[in-house]
């Protein structure tokens, strides 16, 4: 099976959030119980640096995009990544191929760190972002809660050697 990468269009709206909402589902990928609604989402990511995988059936199966960590001037080359991909497609080694079209792409436009913060329990998510370049940088202790329990965040972050 071929697959290609594409820049995110608005057509990929739905697709984008069927995924995300079985991320959302899994309980382990997400503070969010509830899928925003395309504006909102829209308005939560930037919008470079958007990124879709389809198969040979020009479905799409996976996507990231970045989200600012703040609107102060200082931080505007820090981004935190998110990465979903449709539960039949998980382990098959694509999220490389899409981590990595990210990364070169948000160099491209000046972005010196990426993160990405996860739940403890997502160890392959963990693993994933480590295999790409990621280290980890901290554990951030009951950050928030998901279903009444407080929940944990393994911070890791990536900085560019080519974004000064």
């Amino acid at each position: 099976m071929n697959y290609e990468i594409r820049e995110m269009l608005p057509h990929d709206d739905t697709r984008v959030l069927e995924i995300f909402q079985q991320g959302i589902d899994s309980g382990i990928a997400t503070f969010d119980t509830e899928l925003p609604s395309v504006e909102s989402w829209n308005t939560s990511f930037l919008n470079d640096c958007r990124w879709v995988l389809e198969d040979d059936n020009s479905e799409v199966i996976g996507w990231c995009a970045l989200k600012p960590v703040s609107k102060r001037d200082c931080f505007r080359g820090v981004a935190e990544v998110s990465i979903y991909f449709d539960n039949k497609y998980v382990g098959k080694g694509l999220g490389s191929v899409l981590l990595k079209k990210l990364i070169l792409d948000s160099e491209n436009h000046g972005f010196w760190t990426l993160q990405s913060n996860i739940f403890p329990e997502n160890e392959a998510s963990i693993k994933f972002h480590q295999k790409n370049g990621f280290r980890m940088v901290g554990k951030r202790e009951k950050v928030g809660q998901l279903h009444g329990e407080w929940k944990d965040l393994v911070m890791l972050e990536r900085r560019s050697p080519n974004v000064f």
